[in-house]
């Protein structure tokens, strides 16, 4: 097969094809690279953040603890005191007192209550302003001394309550460790890297709170349960221990914006393709374009450069019939010269939109069939295989016969010396089917579509237009269908044509 104008270009499309490869890998490759780069820095990030909460919530914990051990100091001071002023009231005159009164006085800072059976107060040391004129133990003050259990005192026989609440002190440094664990919390829902949290209550599976997730989203359940779940496959909950003695998880995982940009070189391929799929359907839709201009020119100048000679052809022959002794050959000429304008009319009517009319295709085939054999060496053998009935079909009778003659000359070359044509017509109840067989050298499977190509031809002399035209006048002037039905090599190939009814 000689090298022609298809293979040329098509190794052109080659070509580019893998230069456009090799640009868009190396696109993606330097995308992919910077995505790793971006991935690996939030990964440092999140890990140095996650790092940070934990060591936040080790110091909570151990505040905590500290505050543990301060409220266990003062349950132990309140009963020293309560004590104390038990042994002080019990005192005889001559016993020293001094060490009681000096643990009484020490008390600048719990609140202490001393109060009988009948709940009248005796006693108040470090009350809250509202609670200072208070003579009775009511329900007000029931409620801010609810912390502790009272201590019963026996004093001469009669019964006395002593009741405390938590130091002044650490009533405030409790207020400030609420808001510095209320801070805590803000600070990790709300954190700098972008990473989205979900901090629950370990007690009652409660969400406490949430950051960088959707707000409408959340108070659906199934999206939080599958955000833990993939916060947990990503990385393992931090837990926080607070004031209160409960536990929270802080589960977390990757931004958004990473997993974003993970998906991001799949998006870029996505958009090269779109973008290199729609280039090609413009610059098709071009050429095509460009195709049928020169079609239609190259058809129209044709048939008017054969349309000259011929009409003066045609008055040749009228002037040798008017002879005496007419030519011998002047029938034969009268016949060229009919095929000849069927020739001129066949071009003409290229580039332009033929009129298909009601026509029998069996007729015509058979009519087109007959006159090729004529043509053709006696070495090839013809078999017409058409049923007897007609099939009236919409049909331009004469760009169809041009398809049969294309296929006929295409099949005789496969055939190279000698070689039998089969050419079968069957229906069905929507199609008309024209088979076209040769015996020749066949095709390889990857030529199914190429040989329909303009320029494609594995002739010495061949322009490779031909098949293009056949298919042309097929699928776009009667909207059927043309192509390789099989083919053997060493065997031969059969072209189908469906026309529909």
């Amino acid at each position: 097969m000689k090298t022609n104008i298809y293979i040329q270009k098509k190794r052109w499309k080659i070509a580019l094809a893998i230069l456009a490869i090799v640009i868009i890998g190396i696109s993606i490759n330097y995308t992919n690279f910077l995505v790793k780069r971006f991935a690996e820095q939030e990964s440092k990030q999140i890990e140095m953040w996650a790092e940070a909460v934990q060591s936040h919530a080790e110091l909570m914990n151990y505040t905590k603890k500290f505050f543990n051990e301060v409220s266990e100091q003062e349950q132990k001071r309140v009963q020293l005191l309560a004590k104390a002023y038990e042994s002080f009231l019990e005192a005889g005159p001559n016993e020293n007192t001094s060490i009681y009164l000096d643990i009484i006085q020490s008390n600048i800072s719990i609140p202490v209550v001393i109060i009988d059976n009948d709940r009248k107060i005796d006693l108040s040391i470090n009350m809250p302003e509202h609670l200072k004129d208070k003579k009775i133990f009511d329900e007000e003050m029931q409620k801010e001394f609810n912390v502790y259990q009272p201590i019963k005192i026996d004093l001469f026989g009669k019964t006395e309550w002593l009741i405390y609440n938590e130091s002044l002190i650490y009533t405030e440094l409790k207020g400030v460790l609420d808001d510095l664990f209320k801070l805590f919390i803000n600070d990790v829902t709300d954190n700098a890297v972008g990473a989205p949290v979900i901090i629950v209550d370990s007690t009652d599976n409660r969400i406490l709170a949430y950051g960088n997730l959707d707000s409408v989203k959340m108070q659906d359940k199934q999206f939080v349960d599958n955000q833990i779940h993939i916060m947990q496959e990503e990385n393992f909950p931090i837990k926080v221990n607070y004031i209160d003695n409960n536990k929270v998880y802080i589960y977390y995982r990757s931004s958004d914006l990473l997993l974003q940009m993970k998906f991001y070189p799949i998006v870029q391929i996505l958009i090269f393709a779109l973008f290199a799929f729609l280039a090609y359907l413009l610059f098709s839709y071009v050429r095509r374009s460009e195709q049928n201009q020169v079609w239609a020119g190259m058809a129209k100048e044709t048939a008017h450069q054969i349309g000259t000679p011929l009409s003066s052809l045609m008055g040749w022959v009228e002037l040798l019939k008017m002879e005496e002794k007419p030519f011998i050959g002047t029938s034969e000429m009268e016949y060229d010269i009919d095929r000849l304008n069927t020739i001129t009319e066949r071009f003409s009517k290229i580039g332009s939109i033929p009129t298909l009319e009601p026509t029998d295709v069996v007729a015509t085939v058979d009519k087109t069939m007959k006159y090729l054999q004529r043509r053709f060496s006696s070495k090839f053998e013809f078999d017409i295989q058409l049923p007897v009935r007609e099939i009236v079909i919409p049909l331009n009778a004469a760009l169809f016969s041009w398809v049969l003659e294309n296929l006929t000359k295409n099949a005789i070359d496969a055939m190279t010396d000698k070689g039998k044509l089969t050419v079968e017509l069957t229906e069905d109840a929507t199609n008309v089917f024209i088979d076209i067989t040769d015996t020749g050298k066949g095709l390889p499977r990857s030529m199914y579509t190429q040989i329909f190509k303009p320029g494609y031809t594995s002739k010495k002399r061949g322009w490779g237009l031909g098949l293009s035209l056949a298919k042309r006048i097929v699928e776009n002037y009667h909207k059927g269908k043309i192509f390789v039905k099989n083919s053997v090599i060493g065997q031969g190939t059969t072209l189908r044509i469906v026309l529909k009814k």
